[in-house]
């Protein structure tokens, strides 16, 4: 019985750990604004397929997929197609990374894949 409640314990400590662990999803305005309506941190990476820098900043990106210590969503901007959301935003250069805690932007990162530069990025929004 001990077993079945220690394996239990540790089951929802591993799924309430990656509730809160980096979450990365296509953009989309609908789920950007209900993480914004909410007050969440919410990151938005502008991403070009054909960028060496974003495909770097993307292997960072996805190592930390999952990961408790590195929390928050990540949405992943198509570059190329979003014109008027780069506009809107001021973004000037596909690999760039603008970190929002709700409404507010608290970080704004362009042409960076320093793991530790991009780490402290995410975390200014928690």
């Amino acid at each position: 019985m001990k077993t079945i409640r220690l394996l239990a314990s540790l089951a929802f400590a591993t799924a309430a750990s990656f509730a809160h662990a980096l979450d990365i999803a296509p953009w989309s305005p609908a789920d950007f604004a209900e993480q914004q309506a909410q007050g969440k941190a919410v990151a938005l990476h502008f991403h070009a397929d054909w960028c060496p820098t974003c495909r770097a900043q993307e292997k960072v990106f996805n190592g930390w997929r999952g990961d408790a210590t590195v929390p928050g969503r990540l949405l992943v901007v198509d570059y190329d197609n979003a014109r008027e959301l780069r506009r809107q935003l001021g973004v000037r250069m596909q690999s760039t990374l603008i970190v929002f805690k709700g409404k507010k932007e608290v970080a704004r990162l362009a042409g960076d894949t320093d793991p530790a530069n991009l780490s402290t990025a995410l975390a200014a929004a928690r």
